[in-house]
Formats: C-alpha cells, structure tokens, sequence
C-alpha cells in the first residue's frame, strides 16, 4: 500500500531512497562502471530538479516517470556537449550514444535488470568479498556509510577505506555491466545473495534514521531475489532459500511497530496483523529450497523464521534452539549468539541464558545488554534496569532508546508497587 503523501517535501525522499540507485544502475548501462561518478551525478541533479519543480508548477501524474525523463534527456545532453565524453569516455563504451530508441525509459522490467545486473558486475572476484559487497550497497542500494558499518557490525572509517580501493578497483578494470558467462555468475551469485540479505536486514532490523523497520529495503531485497528465481543459473537451493526467509520476515512487518515506531517483542505482538499470504510463500519457496541436499545458512535462518510464524506449536523453541545450534557453527556472529541465547531461555530458562550471556561478555553492544534487561527483568529489576542504561547508551537509535526507556519506567513502576504492596 503506497503511502498518502500531501507534498514534495514528503514526496520526494520517499522516491530518493527508492529510485536513486535504481537510476543509477540504468545509467552505469551506458557510461560503464568505470564512470559511476557521473551516473551518480546526473541521478543527483535529476532530484536537485524536482525539488526545485514541483514545489512550483505542482506534482507530476507520474512523478516517477517524470524522474527518468529528466535523466534521460540530461544524459543525452552530456553526450552531446561534454567534451569529456568525446575525449575519455567514448572509446569505452561499445554501444552508440543513446538515442530515442535506446531503452533509457521508464520500464520496470529495463530497471530491473540494470539493477541486478549492477550487483553482478559489481561483484567481480578483483575485489575481496566484502569490498564487493560494500560498493554493491552503496551503489545498488543507495545505503549510507554509516548505514554499510552498521550492516558489518564495524567503523565507518573501515567502511570508507573499503569503497575507496573497491572503486579503484573498478576502474583499473574498466569493468561494464555486459552478459556475464555461466562461470561468472555461478562465482558472483553467493556475493550477491549477501548483498541482498544485507540489504534486508537493513529494512528488517534498522538502526537508522531513527527508525526500527524500513519496509522499502525489505521490499527491495526481496524483489530483487525474486527476479534471480527467474533464471535458470541463479535459481538455487540458496536463492529459495533466502526467499523463503525474506518472505516469512515480511509476513511479521506489521505487528513488530506500534503506531509510535516502536518495537514490539515477539510475545506481544498482534498476530492477526500477520501476512498468511507471504506466510504461504514462504512455505512455498522453502519446499523449492530443500530439494536437495545442500544446508546454508539461509536454510537454517528460514527455518527458523519458519517456526516464528507457526506460534501454536508447543515444541517451537525447542525445534528453533536446534537450528541455532547448527546456525551457530557455520556463521559465529554476535547476533546469532545472542539470538541463540534468547532461544535458549526459552527452552531452558532464563538462569541458564544468563549464565551463557555472562560467558560471552560483550559489553560494548547495546543489543547484548537489552537481552541480558530482559533476562533479568523478572528476577532482579535493579540489574535489569542497569543493562538497559547501558543498552540506551551504546545504541545510535532513537526509536531503540524510547523503547528501552519505556521498559525501564515500567520496570520501575513496577518495583514501586511491590514495595507497597
């Protein structure tokens, strides 16, 4: 359901975060990636014109449409009076100059190939992985440096030095988006699944803009991981996979928000506001995933994302501890530690999810001292007040910290009527 938007001021970042790389990506088709700057470019001043636009001659009936005209004609106009192109570009650039009848439209399906076969020629084996996949969120995605360390859990200083040498790369290599062979896209296709699942997890589990969810980037990724279904090389056991888990996440969408932004805990949340049709699909896709013998980690996740959606299963955390347990063992991160850990206390109870959580000792994440408030909330409201401090002053999130600070006034309220009582 698209959002009601009253104005170009509300209007136009809603289509920035949509389009941008999109636009990117069928531009890259005629300059080669090579030449990202001056897609990029035009792309940026094709919004510099509708901001200037619009607030005066209104919206566009088709302001989509509207923003690839623009580029198109700005395109055509660089190739005509930029001498840059006549002297640097030209020689690399095996197609003509565009012309009316070249494919620089508004078409779903053009864009949608440009994107995707973006995130492959980005993903070139020249660039260690996860060089590839920062350029690919960057560029592809339209994400943040920030946003790009939060998805590595790392400094954006490391980020920086990662796409400076990835765009180096890029163009000692005069890298285009051209058909890439069979041995191409089978060595590309696990970078670029990362990039997606990344991707997703940004709109799934956001730590940005002050908000918790950004349902754009989860629709985004799962489009694109749909089209990859299309193809015969790509249509994997992996790529179902990743499907599957992207579907069964998206069915939650609704009932993880109160209408403030706030998170809601599984627990609590409002199980009629479900999707059982992307519940469906995500069963669906997992049949298609697991016709062979190959277990990834997308297998496992959608496993578990799996039994999240099948809440009357009295066995369910015991089958998700499971998954964790084999999850664990073939990616090691933080967050499948603590969501392990979250399992665990479910099946075991929350002494023994302390215990552990008291073995990992990772003080220096807001997400480990959340778990550790909430593990303690029921037997020591101090100590789980203190862990969810700490969480409210490692987290860069608004929304995050109004939700922990409303935990801890609940808390509080709470002891102080046990003590009258």
């Amino acid at each position: 359901m698209k959002p009601i938007v009253k104005s170009s001021e509300e209007l136009l970042p809603h289509l920035f975060r949509q389009e941008y790389a999109k636009m990117t990506a069928v531009l890259c088709r005629h300059f080669g990636l090579a030449h990202i700057e001056l897609a990029e470019d035009i792309a940026s001043e094709t919004f510099l014109k509708a901001s200037e636009n619009w607030p005066i001659n209104g919206i566009p009936q088709n302001p989509t449409a509207w923003l690839y005209t623009v580029a198109k004609n700005k395109l055509k106009d660089y190739f005509k009076h930029t001498a840059i192109f006549e002297s640097q570009v030209k020689k690399q650039i095996i197609a003509s100059p565009i012309s009316d009848q070249q494919d620089f439209e508004f078409d779903p399906k053009i864009i949608a190939d440009s994107q995707l076969a973006m995130i492959f020629a980005v993903c070139n084996p020249g660039n260690p992985m996860e060089n590839q996949i920062c350029l690919a969120l960057q560029i592809l995605c339209g994400f943040s440096v920030g946003e790009i360390a939060n998805a590595f859990l790392t400094k954006t200083e490391t980020i920086k030095k990662r796409l400076l040498r990835a765009r180096n790369q890029l163009r000692k290599d005069h890298f285009r988006i051209k058909e890439l062979n069979e041995k191409e896209i089978t060595q590309r296709l696990e970078t670029v699944l990362r990039t997606l699942y990344l991707l997703f997890n940004e709109g799934y589990f956001s730590k940005t803009n002050n908000q918790v969810i950004r349902k754009d980037l989860c629709s985004e990724a799962t489009r694109l991981a749909l089209v990859l279904t299309d193809n015969p090389l790509t249509k994997t056991a992996q790529t179902y996979a990743l499907l599957s888990l992207m579907c069964f996440q998206s069915s939650r969408l609704e009932a993880r928000t109160n209408p403030e932004g706030e998170a809601i805990l599984f627990e609590d949340q409002d199980k009629s506001l479900w999707d059982n049709a992307l519940i469906e699909k995500g069963n669906y896709y997992l049949i298609h995933a697991c016709s062979g013998a190959e277990v990834t980690k997308y297998h496992l996740e959608a496993g578990i994302a799996y039994w999240h959606t099948t809440p009357t299963d009295q066995k369910k955390w015991e089958h998700i501890l499971q998954l964790y347990d084999q999850l664990i063992l073939i990616e090691n991160s933080p967050v499948t530690a603590l969501n392990r850990l979250f399992a665990l206390a479910k099946v075991y109870g929350n002494e023994k999810a302390i215990t552990e959580a008291e073995e990992v000792n990772d003080n220096h994440s807001n997400s480990y001292h959340a778990l550790l408030g909430y593990l303690h909330a029921e037997r020591n409201i101090d100590t789980a007040i203190e862990h969810y401090q700490q969480a409210i002053n490692l987290t860069k999130s608004g929304t995050e910290k109004k939700t922990l600070i409303k935990e801890i006034k609940r808390l509080t309220k709470k002891k102080t009527h046990n003590k009258i009582i």
